[in-house]
């Protein structure tokens, strides 16, 4: 049990929580956007996450408190979304919803303590992690049973239907099916969830932009609706597609007109996306970085001119990082519009690379980048 969670807990409500629960972050490795259009992803879960320490009560409230924000009291008969600075207790309130609409039996409501060691707002999926960490936690508190799939589409139910964030299941996923040193594969038409170890003395290197994007109030869900009204085109002359992702690009290509050059670009991005995350796995598989880190690359050059989820400070971390030595590759991570930058590199880029990097991005923009340097962890686990 984390001893800060610990303690935070017991300061809060003056007793010992009986479980606590860890859930990574994620690197979204590449696979921008295409998740939800029946694609396929890879993403890396990361050794920063959420902790989550919990107890039952006596009556029927939740009790919520996080490090830096306002303790919540909530009744169990009046789980709803709420908007404004208290809009975090959505997170762990929708999975409870989640849950309890899955049979989950609650005759008493729960103390729920948060402590976190991810960036807000970063890209990395703070918020999956927070719905991994509750349902664990509350499996545990009042004996649900799931598996690991299982896991993961609560902690999507709650973010698409009470958080009200139209995402795939790739952050939930890669959460759940994160392995120590691994890179986690989903295909999202089927569901289905594999792993695979990364390349020996490959490192993962994070640039927060501090640019924070709210993606349920951003264009995320503009993008969303964007990519269906680009299928329901493409479906006019070939039916048989059910998502984006069962088109290539020369469907795409060939339906230009009818879509227009927003739609188009859009679906183009999504087509050749997909097509790049099976190009990456063929690559690791023969141990070829350097096509890696071009697909990757392109992926961030899809996303800033294709699916415009891009913004200026990313873009300029992605140029810095591709002029440094030892970069294999560069990109967004995550929805977009805001949030951080990943840096795929040998072992020899360091610290005074990242900084190099940083303060050009400072002397740009006027904003201090966050340098993290992480590695491939464990998805998420009862403590």
């Amino acid at each position: 049990m984390s001893e800060k969670t610990k303690q935070f807990f017991k300061s809060q409500f003056n007793a010992e929580p009986t479980y606590a629960a860890f859930a990574p972050g994620r690197i979204e490795f590449i696979g921008n956007h295409t998740d939800y259009n029946g694609g396929l992803v890879m993403g890396v879960a990361v050794t920063e996450g959420i902790t989550v320490c919990v107890a039952l009560r006596d009556d029927q409230n939740i009790g919520l408190v996080s490090d830096g924000a306002a303790a919540m009291e909530i009744a169990l008969d009046d789980l709803k979304p709420i908007k404004g600075p208290a809009s975090w207790t959505n997170y762990p309130v929708g999975v409870t919803h989640v849950m309890r609409g899955l049979g989950m039996k609650m005759p008493v409501g729960y103390n729920i303590a948060v402590t976190s060691t991810l960036p807000a707002g970063a890209g990395m999926s703070s918020s999956a992690a927070f719905e991994l960490a509750t349902a664990k936690a509350l499996a545990a508190l009042y004996g649900f049973e799931t598996d690991t799939v299982g896991f993961a589409r609560i902690g999507r139910k709650a973010e698409n239907e009470f958080v009200g964030m139209p995402c795939g299941i790739l952050d939930q996923g890669v959460s759940a099916f994160g392995e120590a040193d691994s890179i986690v594969l989903i295909d999202c038409a089927t569901e289905v969830f594999r792993t695979k170890l990364m390349p020996k003395d490959t490192h993962f290197w994070i640039l927060n932009s501090n640019k924070k994007h709210a993606l349920v109030d951003s264009a995320y869900a503009d993008r969303f609706q964007e990519c269906k009204d680009a299928l329901a085109i493409l479906q006019k002359r070939f039916p048989e597609a059910a998502t984006l992702s069962q088109l290539d690009e020369a469907q795409v290509r060939a339906c230009e007109a009818e879509l227009g050059d927003v739609l188009f670009r859009r679906a183009l991005h999504v087509v050749t996306e997909n097509a790049r995350v099976g190009a990456v796995e063929s690559a690791l598989a023969v141990g070829d970085l350097a096509a890696v880190g071009a697909a990757i690359s392109a992926s961030h050059e899809s996303s800033r001119v294709n699916f415009e989820n891009s913004i200026p400070e990313l873009d300029t971390l992605v140029d810095l990082l591709k002029k440094q030595p030892y970069v294999y590759g560069a990109r967004l991570t995550g929805g977009g519009f805001g949030g951080a930058v990943m840096a795929f590199t040998g072992a020899e880029f360091g610290a005074e690379h990242a900084a190099v990097v940083a303060a050009a991005y400072q002397a740009e923009h006027g904003l201090e980048a966050t340098v993290i340097h992480t590695q491939a962890g464990q998805g998420a686990q009862l403590l």
